[in-house]
């Protein structure tokens, strides 16, 4: 799946906490990821859909560095990537093994890779702040994957930050972290955020001018008419 442009281009204009906020008025609580921080300070927000990647805990048959030249590796699953997509990571929450380093890292850019997002860490921070590649992570440890991890497979639904993230699903990371947008829910989002975003500017606007809250925000029905007379 390809986001297109236009779609691309609205979601920009929309924050996490937003895409939250409409997706808790249709039911969908669990979207946010966990332990998804911007690892560069000010990260403009992004947008792509999810290559899933996943990795178990570590058996010590299996998690070698020899593993990284078998045909079921992370420098394999990068080969596979398309262009523009968010590589999304299952890492179990663990914090002591960087899943990613600079290497790998630099190779994603060359494929035009629109982001990294794992409920993990990564490591080579210096090395991966250089290359570019926005990433999502919680934090930074310098042993490799292997220490901590075994690399399983690409592609398939994974669990990131608590959240079932399945291959193609939207995803959009902005200084809040990382949320998911369920591929059937993409529609409702880009005609609900926006008008999400007015709506809580024209609020904003009226507190800054003194307004109390009770009955703006929530709107009661006077607000409601005030801010549709607005829109005209």
């Amino acid at each position: 799946m390809s986001l297109s442009a236009e779609a691309i281009a609205t979601l920009s204009h929309v924050s996490t906490a937003t895409i939250t906020t409409v997706l808790l008025k249709k039911g969908l609580r669990n979207i946010w990821m966990r332990g998804t921080k911007p690892l560069k300070p000010g990260q403009k927000r992004l947008i792509g859909p999810a290559f899933t990647l996943r990795f178990v805990p570590a058996r010590e048959d299996l998690a070698t560095p020899e593993s990284w030249s078998s045909p079921i590796s992370t420098r394999t699953a990068i080969e596979a990537m398309p262009s523009g997509c968010i590589a999304v990571i299952d890492a179990m929450g663990i914090t002591d093994a960087g899943v990613f380093g600079d290497i790998l890292c630099a190779r994603m850019v060359k494929r035009g890779v629109t982001a990294l997002i794992t409920d993990g860490v990564v490591r080579d921070v210096e090395g991966v702040l250089g290359t570019g590649l926005p990433v999502w992570c919680d934090g930074y440890a310098a042993p490799p994957s292997v220490a901590g991890l075994t690399f399983v497979g690409w592609g398939e639904p994974i669990a990131c930050g608590g959240v079932a993230v399945f291959p193609n699903d939207v995803v959009v990371a902005d200084q809040d972290g990382a949320v998911l947008i369920p591929q059937a829910f993409l529609d409702h989002v880009l005609a609900e955020g926006p008008e999400q975003e007015r709506m809580e500017a024209w609020i904003v606007n009226e507190v800054n001018n003194g307004a109390q809250l009770p009955g703006l925000y929530p709107m009661n029905a006077e607000t409601k008419a005030r801010y549709a007379a607005s829109k005209k």
